[in-house]
């Protein structure tokens, strides 16, 4: 899986892909075809003249190269076997790209090895040393530099031995040639490093370290963001191990509390929390442990939008703050499930702890206050409070109740609607805090309410089925009485014509 940030500045769309020619010195566009490319970054100034028909050239030798080598199965074409594309085409030995390199860098002592035929590791050495000159070369010139200077210490029989000096040159841009596009140009060569190193290779973990160090120097965590749900399948791959991973997260927690993602540091921090051995109390209650765990309690405690505190509660190293840091594992506790009363006791019992420990008084109390009225939702079966008990839960004025109830659905903590005429509140929908024996005992008596409710409603129906079922009957007996009393009626009548028919005969 590649890296592939797309990053924008002003003036600049994005900082497209760029395939080196080492050999020229050009930087050739992403989509390779016969026309001149739109920058060309030289490391040869001698270079510059005839560009257009040099680079059709180069990029016509490049092509059948390239060509040739997968005709005929060559380590180039093979050097990629996982799939993963070859984002460097380079032509030439790698004892003249050197040469080249320690020329451009003006690095006397790679040019001595060359000269005397060292080692290639010995010069190579040199070379990335003598790195941290591109942080003043030319912009047009840098993309082609480090490129060049990544493809050189990827030809190491050991790579991870040159490539955390490298990343830490490239990690600083040219800002004086370049004050603008000099982060993005950076950027790049961190990223070009990432993406052609093996997704299997743990070197790629400290990579990505230092592209998140330098994604936060430089305020760009907006660049990191969609990478990070692929962090976790990333670690497995690398198998860097359970330190270097909470280091990462951590690192990860920091860049996004200074971009002001806060819910995203805290997730990050408890990812790192849960790195650490849940069957090893020696190591949840080491120093490390529970300085990671008091930084998420407080991060918990603290935030305006995190009101649900299983998730930290659950985590091995924060229980054990209950004997290391019991004051600490004692307020939480209050915010996870108590409310404003318990909070004012805490207060009392522990006279200014809170402002020793940089809490901000103001922000706690108001989060109490909302979750003390949250809990109140919850602990009613009728559904409908009545504004005093709200008033004095909350402890506050009836005529700020309102006002309040408004706060905490905005918070998303419950949904109802405010009764002014009556002086209630209803409830619709509330989140529970915490779900043990007391909400099931809470639940069991809303049950049972609901119950009896629906026994009442069954008796009514039943009632007034009977009651129908009655009139019914009544109805029924009713018309066959009066279809008797007609047929007897019809009956006298006809009788009578009779008669009346007989007498006429007579």
């Amino acid at each position: 899986m590649m890296l592939n940030m797309s990053l924008v500045f002003s003036g600049m769309a994005s900082i497209e892909p760029r395939y080196f020619d080492a050999r020229t010195g050009f930087s050739l566009p992403s989509r390779i075809g016969l026309r001149p490319p739109r920058e060309t970054l030289c490391l040869d100034r001698d270079l510059e003249l005839g560009v257009v028909s040099h680079w059709i050239r180069s990029t016509r030798k490049i092509l059948h190269q390239a060509a040739s080598r997968l005709g005929q199965g060559s380590e180039m074409a093979t050097s990629k076997s996982n799939g993963q594309p070859q984002l460097l085409f380079v032509d030439g030995t790698l004892e003249e790209l050197a040469k080249e390199m320690a020329d451009y860098l003006k690095s006397d002592e790679a040019k001595q090895l060359l000269t005397k035929g060292a080692a290639k590791e010995e010069v190579l050495s040199k070379l990335v040393a003598a790195s941290q000159a591109l942080s003043t070369v030319p912009e047009k010139e840098y993309t082609a530099a480090s490129n060049l200077m990544i493809h050189l210490v990827l030809q190491s029989a050991d790579p991870k031995k040159h490539l955390p000096a490298l990343c830490s040159n490239l990690a600083k841009p040219p800002m004086g040639n370049s004050p603008v596009h000099g982060p993005g140009l950076s950027l790049n060569a961190l990223t070009t490093v990432f993406n052609l190193l093996k997704q299997e290779d743990p070197i790629r973990a400290r990579v990505f370290m230092e592209i998140i160090k330098f994604l936060r120097a430089y305020g760009m965590f907006d660049s990191l963001r969609p990478y990070l749900d692929k962090l976790p399948d990333w670690i497995d791959s690398w198998d860097c191990g359970e330190e270097f991973e909470r280091k990462l997260y951590q690192e990860v927690a920091d860049a996004a509390l200074e971009a002001g993602e806060d819910e995203l540091s805290y997730e990050s921090i408890l990812k790192a929390l849960r790195t650490f051995d849940d069957d090893d109390k020696e190591e949840l209650s080491s120093d490390q442990a529970q300085r990671i765990s008091l930084r998420a309690v407080k991060m918990a405690i603290s935030s305006n939008t995190h009101f649900l505190f299983q998730d930290i509660r659950a985590v091995p190293s924060v229980q054990a703050l209950s004997e290391s840091h019991p004051i600490y594992s004692q307020l939480l506790d209050i915010f996870a499930e108590q409310d404003l009363e318990d909070y004012n006791d805490f207060n009392d019992e522990h006279k200014g702890w809170i402002e020793q420990q940089k809490f901000d008084q103001v922000k706690l109390h108001r989060k109490m206050r909302l979750l003390t009225f949250a809990s109140l939702a919850a602990a009613t079966p009728s559904r409908e409070i009545e504004y005093a008990k709200i008033a004095k839960a909350l402890q506050i004025p009836e005529e700020d109740v309102e006002m309040w109830a408004i706060d905490v659905i905005r918070a998303g903590l419950v949904e109802g609607k405010l009764s002014q005429k009556r002086s209630m509140f209803l409830v619709h929908k509330v989140t529970y805090r915490v779900f043990g024996q007391r909400q099931y005992q809470e639940l069991a008596t809303r049950v049972d309410h609901w119950r009896a409710t629906l026994q009442n409603v069954l008796g009514v129906l039943k009632q007034e089925h009977e009651n129908a079922k009655s009139q019914r009957e009544r109805e029924m007996q009713d018309l066959e009485r009066k279809m008797n009393n007609a047929g007897m009626g019809q009956g006298v009548q006809g009788r009578r014509q009779q008669r009346e028919r007989t007498d006429n005969d007579d």
